[in-house]
């Protein structure tokens, strides 16, 4: 893929992060998942891609969505895979709490692992320093320990990043028990798996269960920054190996490593911060203008990029207009 799409993508998130930024704080998520949707499904229309969307909000027959299996882009060629996330976090967006983003991960077609909304995954991440030092078949106390002597810390000096969920119950109380600090977050385990690659983030390890999708999105940026995660398929209810089996899935319980995820170099990451977060800033408004932080990287050559961008909404298509969210 070309460099030059780099952009194109962070116009993607971008607009979705317009969207959806406006409706922050006012109790709606799905209408703020609605806007994001339309805007990133408006803005794909534009991009010289031939592309498939690979991980989605659901299948076409399910959700109004940007679905498993439609195509995007205007061009031929390069065939790619598409996965997406047009609101990461829209509790987070509803009640103005931090770290919503819009995400995208895009691959040459048919190396990302195709994960559909119907199983979750169970996950362990880390950032580079520990890359190769975690086993999601060995104990909480185990990788701790691993992690820590790899960084060169004590366990008492790691923070892990968690799901604040019940079914983490005793998971939590295994990191607290083993020494280490622990950082609950309401949702958004995208941002919390790429925070293990942040020096300043302050987070080292991410354990717990989320999302497949958002497993293979926070994959992808894992594998650019040089970070390291192991994952096995949860699946929610009924046939595990039919639905494996939709995925090109021989075993559905297998460990899949990071390049299992995400395979190859040629792999672009964009995001766009919607509410503030530890990672990007979110959407500023300011009568006619706003402004966006986002992040875009390349796996090629490990190019990472934060932009900072000023819109003049008035110029810009009806979906981040000021006037036409108003009217809503």
């Amino acid at each position: 893929m070309e460099r030059e799409l780099s952009l194109e993508f962070v116009r993607v998130t971008e607009a979705a992060a317009l969207a959806s930024g406006r409706l922050m704080g006012r109790g709606d998520k799905e209408a703020a998942d609605q806007a994001a949707v339309d805007a990133m499904r408006s803005v794909f229309d534009t991009v010289h891609i031939n592309g498939t969307v690979v991980i989605g909000e659901g299948e076409k027959d399910e959700a109004p969505m940007l679905y498993i299996g439609e195509e995007l882009g205007i061009s031929d060629e390069p065939l790619v895979d598409v996965a997406v996330d047009p609101l990461e976090g829209t509790n987070l967006v509803a009640k103005g709490l931090p770290n919503a983003l819009s995400v995208v991960a895009i691959a040459p077609k048919g190396c990302l692992l195709k994960a559909p909304d119907v199983f979750y995954m169970d996950k362990i991440a880390v950032g580079p320093k520990a890359k190769g030092c975690i086993d999601l078949d060995a104990s909480v106390e185990d990788n701790l320990k691993a992690v820590a002597a790899a960084m060169d810390r004590d366990v008492r000096d790691l923070t892990a990043i968690i799901l604040e969920r019940p079914r983490h119950k005793e998971l939590i109380a295994e990191i607290r028990e083993a020494g280490a600090r622990v950082k609950l977050i309401t949702d958004g385990d995208v941002s919390a798996a790429i925070a293990t690659c942040i020096d300043t983030s302050g987070v080292d390890i991410l354990f717990g269960i989320g999302g497949a999708p958002e497993g293979v999105i926070a994959a992808a940026a894992l594998k650019i920054l040089g970070g390291d995660m192991q994952c096995r398929l949860i699946p929610k209810k009924g046939d595990a190996r039919n639905k494996a089996g939709r995925m090109g899935e021989k075993d559905p319980y297998r460990l899949l490593h990071l390049e299992d995820l995400a395979r190859g170099e040629d792999l672009f990451f964009a995001a766009t911060g919607i509410t503030d977060g530890d990672m990007l800033n979110g959407v500023r408004y300011s009568g006619q203008t706003a402004e966006t932080h986002s992040l875009v990287m390349r796996g090629v050559t490990r190019t990472i990029r934060n932009i900072y961008a000023t819109h003049k909404l008035e110029r810009k298509p009806h979906f981040v207009s000021r006037e036409s969210v108003c009217r809503q």
